[in-house]
């Protein structure tokens, strides 16, 4: 009687031991699962795009200052290069001539927020605000609304690529970082372009930057050297049909 009981204490204890290794593999099974989820959920601005044509878009941000802006439409018009400004509202607030001016040079003026924040703690309805404002203060301008969207920082969350998106906004990051904002240096600016620009590329610079007027023709002359076609952000980007790969890569979905 005794071994019986001893055996069916034993048979209990592995039940319970078994019930117990149980509920943690399904409990490591459903975190699993729930963080595949949100990998997967993650949304992507459009940081290049997939082609075989030698066509890249380059980009300038403008928030701080407009010292060099007439120089850089100047040497744009020089090279029959038309490209995309994005624009912060108060940037848009203080210099609505200069606004103008860049659109009826004939380049495309994205959307860089109104005030510059950060704009993933930032709650949908604040995005909203911040994108309407500057938005409808471009389209008082230029009679144009803006299609293209920077964040910030290029700061961002689902929250605000979903927004942008129901706003009827791409938003645009980039793949090739000038730095020029680090004022290194003409040539440090100039061989990190070269060197990093490939099809489909979308080149980052800053409307004030200290050496803008000097390695933005060196720039545009390798550039266009190399056979490349430069063209505002809204003409290198799918608009339907596609998807964003883990890099953030637009590709054209057949």
């Amino acid at each position: 009687m005794k071994i019986l009981i001893i055996s069916f204490k034993k048979i209990i204890l592995s039940l319970i031991i078994f019930v117990i290794a149980l509920i943690i593999l399904l409990c490591s099974l459903y975190v699993i699962k729930d963080t595949m989820a949100q990998i997967e959920e993650k949304k992507l601005p459009i940081y290049c795009v997939d082609t075989d044509e030698k066509k890249i878009a380059i980009s300038f941000d403008a928030a701080w200052g407009q010292t060099y802006t007439k120089q850089i439409l100047d040497i744009l018009d020089k090279y029959n290069v038309k490209t995309t400004f994005f624009l912060v509202g108060f940037w848009v607030d203080k210099y609505p001539d200069l606004v103008k001016e860049i659109h009826n040079r004939g380049h495309e003026i994205g959307n860089h927020s109104t005030t510059h924040p950060k704009m993933s703690l930032l709650s949908k309805n604040q995005i909203i605000k911040e994108l309407e404002i500057t938005s409808k203060n471009i389209e008082k301008i230029t009679n144009e609304k803006p299609k293209v969207f920077r964040p910030p920082f290029g700061d961002y969350n689902n929250t605000l690529i979903e927004t942008a998106r129901e706003l009827g906004y791409y938003t645009i990051q980039w793949d090739v970082d000038s730095l020029d904002w680090k004022e290194i240096g003409v040539e440090h600016v100039v061989d990190r372009v070269i060197k990093n620009t490939k099809n489909g590329s979308i080149v980052l610079f800053h409307n004030n930057a200290k050496y803008v007027t000097e390695y933005l023709p060196l720039i545009l002359e390798k550039l266009q050297s190399q056979g490349y076609k430069i063209v505002p952000v809204s003409e290198l980007i799918y608009k339907k049909d596609y998807i964003i790969d883990s890099s953030g890569k637009q590709k054209r979905v057949d």
